[in-house]
């Protein structure tokens, strides 16, 4: 029977208590005494936001098959129990065990998102693990990170042993194995980070020196030693319907976020949005055999007792055989009285058809994408879409009995004007309007259009990452005539707008192109009591401001200039497939609003045909013509 890190004591005294207690269903049970490598695998945010990362589900279920290895998990405690584990110096522990982490041999970080950086470092602290990597000893765990923030790793090089670029199904296994060896052979922690150096996809900051122009910009990225590769290729899984997937996925015993059955269609975009990071990084596309899907999503709904399925992607209409599952699992929840959600749908017939049929009952909200209020500006994004197809897909889902429609828009787009943008307001009111077409007695109340912005922030490896960034006044100027627009609509009683913070966005653009001066930044600002800076409740924006004063950091430098055509940027140590040259065509394309097909229709020459799988393999293999 398992000895609990905290005392009932303890646990009555913090909310939710069950997010320290382990033991969900289908989490897994080994000896620590029988295993060589103890992974404790960390989302550094609250649980119930990490319990609903399929990445850390993936990863948990692989490294588990393995014999050698026990994969348990931690997540950020919530600032009431952070202050009894320090007031009672209570080491953070895992929730498979209750162990320590400073125990254990490697903490896997998975990195979601900017705004969590101080928490990976509470994370650290609480672990009585070495906040800088390099004060730390094989007393203490190897520190690596992995997921999307990884393609700029430089803000928080400082505080990662390692870092594993790209999926993680593919070379985890070799890292372990020389691990394992170098803990054999009595290597020293650096002579082990060498050789996982030469693993492809682990990137070990430690051994690359950044030096900077006297302008700021960075004047070279070099290995220090010979054999360490110049450039980390990022990790691709070739054959998606051949390789690891949970069929016994862990149920939390309170509600997560994502609470529910998540079964990942594909991988990758053919979309090629340029404000979209994830619709670059993650390409090729990849899509999974519509028969493992079956069977995955028949193993998970049995062994899990969720009620609810939904398809993940980023984009689900581009699966070629969707209309298949979906029809499959639309037999399979009848008989066994399920949901099925439906994220990521182009709103066209299609999609209706199949929304209709999953929602026959009660018509929840539709959303729609259109990122841009003019048709000038989605051509400058390569969205893709025509205000013909948005009111097209509005007018098919009213007639299809749903008055509820969700409107996702950025401000701040590169060559946006006040036209742009109310724009916003003017296509909102439009669908309003095409509701209104609708006869009276088809009618079900008042229709709820919501539009959504947030603010542009652009990201590493998109074509967008020459481009300035806004200020944050800049930003609430713009959020303000968006409202002032929203309100003189003729159907503005239908309609309602919400919009991000724009100050927490300045920061995130900071992040997200920064370097590695960035990290004593964040070193300061988390001992000076910045956690949970995604959370509205606890961001202090006042605190960043002052560190930033105080370390010399020029905003104008990091976000708001426009970036040359030649400057070395912190993540091109990292090879993603697709090339600098592509995304600066696009960048130039999108100056000229041109519009870039997608990847069935034609290949654009990006560069991701070099992993040899996806759709260049299945539907281009016969161009020869790509332009790399």
């Amino acid at each position: 029977m398992r000895t609990l890190a905290l005392s009932d004591d303890i646990l009555m005294q913090v909310e939710k208590p069950a997010r320290y207690i382990g033991n969900e269903i289908n989490m897994v049970k080994k000896d620590w005494q029988t295993v060589d490598v103890r992974f404790c695998m960390c989302f550094p945010d609250v649980y119930e936001i990490g319990m609903s990362h399929l990445g850390i589900q993936i990863l948990y279920d692989m490294f588990n098959q393995w014999e050698d290895t026990y994969c348990e998990r931690v997540y950020s405690p919530w600032p009431d129990l952070d202050k009894i584990l320090r007031d009672k110096k209570i080491p953070l522990f895992a929730l498979e065990s209750q162990q320590p982490i400073r125990n254990f041999d490697f903490l896997g970080i998975t990195i979601q998102y900017e705004m969590c950086y101080t928490n990976i470092l509470q994370i650290l602290d609480l672990s009585e693990i070495p906040l800088l990597a390099k004060d730390r000893t094989w007393d203490v765990p190897l520190v690596i990170g992995g997921g999307p923030c990884t393609y700029n790793p430089e803000p928080i090089a400082d505080f990662f042993d390692l870092f594993y670029i790209g999926e993680g199904e593919t070379v985890y296994r070799d890292l372990l194995d020389i691990y394992k060896e170098s803990r054999k052979n009595g290597d020293s922690r650096r002579e082990f980070l060498k050789k996982a150096a030469a693993i492809e996809g682990i990137y070990v900051p430690s051994l690359y020196d950044v030096s900077y122009h006297p302008d700021g910009t960075i004047a070279s990225m070099k290995p220090l030693e010979e054999g360490i590769p110049s450039k980390v290729k990022k990790q691709v899984v070739k054959d998606l319907s051949h390789t690891y997937y949970p069929s016994k996925p862990l149920v939390p015993y309170i509600r997560a976020t994502q609470d529910r059955v998540v079964l990942e269609i594909q991988r990758g975009c053919i979309r090629g949005c340029r404000f979209c990071q994830a619709g670059m990084i993650y390409r090729p596309i990849r899509p999974r055999d519509l028969e493992f899907l079956k069977q995955k999503a028949l193993e998970m709904l049995e062994n899990t007792g969720y009620e609810e399925i939904t398809l993940s992607s980023l984009s689900s209409s581009d699966y070629e055989e969707l209309s298949q599952l979906v029809y499959f699992l639309i037999d399979e929840c009848k008989q066994r009285k399920l949901n099925i959600a439906l994220p990521s749908l182009r709103i066209d017939a299609f999609s209706l058809d199949v929304m209709s049929k999953v929602q026959d009952i009660r018509k929840s909200s539709l959303t729609f994408a259109p990122e841009a209020g003019s048709q000038r500006m989605r051509n400058v994004i390569n969205k893709g879409l025509t205000e013909e197809d948005i009111l097209k897909g509005a007018w098919e889902a009213f007639q299809g009995g749903w008055n509820r429609v969700k409107l996702y828009f950025m401000l701040g787009l590169p060559g946006e004007t006040d036209e742009d943008i109310a724009a916003i307001a003017e296509l909102a009111n439009k669908i309003a309007a095409t509701y209104f077409e609708l006869p009276k007695e088809e009618r079900h109340g008042r229709p709820e259009i919501t539009a959504s912005t947030s603010f542009f922030v652009p990201k590493p490896f998109t074509p967008f990452q020459w481009s300035p960034m806004g200020t944050a006044s800049y930003f609430e100027e713009k959020r303000k005539f968006l409202t002032r627009q929203v309100r003189s609509q003729i159907n503005q009683r239908s309609l309602r707008y919400i919009c991000h913070d724009a100050v927490t966005s300045e920061l995130e653009g900071i992040f997200a192109r920064g370097d590695r001066r960035l990290s004593n930044v964040i070193l300061k600002a988390y001992k000076r009591g910045c956690i949970f800076d995604a959370w509205t409740d606890f961001f202090k924006p006042d605190v960043w401001e002052e560190i930033m004063t105080e370390c010399k950091v020029d905003k104008n430098f990091y976000n708001y200039r426009e970036r040359g055509e030649d400057e070395i940027f912190p993540w091109d140590i990292i090879d993603i497939g697709v090339s600098k040259k592509f995304l600066r065509r696009e960048y130039e394309k999108s100056k000229k609003e041109e519009v870039t097909p997608n990847c069935r229709m034609n290949c654009a020459g990006c560069g991701a045909a070099k992993f040899q799988t996806g759709v260049w393999r299945k539907d281009k293999n016969e161009n020869t013509n790509a332009i790399y």
